[in-house]
């Protein structure tokens, strides 16, 4: 299809869905899990967190200030900082960031991950304390996708073209369909998309791309249009 973020997917789908639905019905549910797995403890309690996370990577201290959690005012968001070392290497997040945009591709509605942080947010994620099994998953993966690579086209994965990377995520884009020998890189895409997902899908431009307003001041609230009324049969 010609959309290029939904291509970037790599979902199987019925003939009348299009992938642009299905990224964001997937989009939505991958980033609600991602955002309350990453706030939880090492020991899986969800809001012991004492740091915010962010696609870009937040930098600064915390500010002091009033509203409640959540709203531009909370002091979490406004100086939201991560306060664990990054652990993936340069070489590691070079190979995520490619991913990321295969994930998530540009298109004429928003950047591709990668430009709004969501590879820096998946190495939030794996670095944080409590997180041996995120960390241990991403980094053998990318080895395996650097391996993959090699032994098809000779070059590491971000060095390949868009249909090179496409070839080796179409086998790996679902896991209880991969092939013996793929299993472990669908386990590790699987994570990877999740994430990426939750990274870009929780920033402004994720949310413009999926038509996600938030709280705005209107002047008036006309109600629902006539015309989805007359679809539920309220008109």
């Amino acid at each position: 299809m010609s959309d290029k973020k939904s291509e970037g997917v790599f979902v199987t789908l019925t003939s009348n869905i299009k992938r642009r639905d299905a990224l964001k019905a997937m989009a939505a549910t991958a980033a609600l899990a991602t955002l309350v797995d990453a706030c939880a403890a090492p020991d899986g309690t969800p809001g012991a967190s004492t740091a915010s996370t962010s696609a870009a990577g937040g930098t600064g201290t915390y500010a002091p200030g009033k509203g409640p959690r959540g709203t531009p005012s909370d002091p979490f968001i406004i100086g939201a900082k991560v306060t664990w070392p990054l652990l993936l290497t340069p070489q590691e997040m070079t190979t995520l960031t490619a991913m990321a945009d295969t994930i998530i591709p540009a298109d004429e509605k928003s950047p591709s991950a990668s430009k709004v942080g969501a590879q820096n947010y998946i190495n939030e994620v794996a670095s944080a304390p409590g997180r041996t099994n995120d960390l241990t998953l991403i980094r053998g993966g990318v080895m395996w996708i650097n391996g993959e690579s090699m032994s098809r086209f000779n070059k590491p994965f971000h060095q390949l073209s868009d249909t090179e990377r496409a070839a080796i995520c179409d086998d790996i884009c679902f896991v209880p369909k991969a092939k013996p020998g793929f299993v472990a890189g669908a386990v590790f895409f699987d994570r990877v998309r999740d994430l990426t997902a939750g990274g870009f899908y929780t920033t402004p431009e994720g949310w413009k791309d999926i038509g996600y307003i938030g709280n705005v001041p209107t002047e008036k609230f006309a109600g629902p249009p006539p015309e989805l009324l007359a679809k539920l049969g309220l008109a």
